[in-house]
């Protein structure tokens, strides 16, 4: 099965949220379409990142590539909800390297 991971930026809470309800919505939200193999939180350039990684159903690579990146848009919306975003990138694994989709 394709392998894809989403690169969220978080750059702020909305109030009245706690900071590990932003991982646990993204992952409930990206859970909801496709099988979530780890997620993780890092500090890229001094700003939070959620790095999800997910499976989608083979079909055909355009195809695949497309239902990737309308995942991750759902998941950036549903985080949305809880707190301030950057940017989104979508990446697939391919011969042992990620690449941008």
């Amino acid at each position: 099965m394709p392998s894809f991971q989403t690169r969220l930026k978080i750059t702020g809470l909305k109030p009245g949220n706690r900071p590990e309800t932003v991982m646990d919505t993204a992952v409930e939200s990206l859970g909801s379409r496709h099988h979530v193999e780890s997620h993780q939180l890092e500090l890229a350039g001094g700003v939070p990142q959620l790095n999800l990684r997910f499976l989608v159903e083979p079909t055909e690579y355009s195809g695949e590539n497309s239902t990737a990146r309308e995942s991750a848009a759902v998941m950036r919306d549903a985080v949305e909800r809880v707190a301030l975003t950057g940017s989104l990138s979508v990446l697939r694994r391919s011969r042992g390297r990620w690449a941008p989709v």
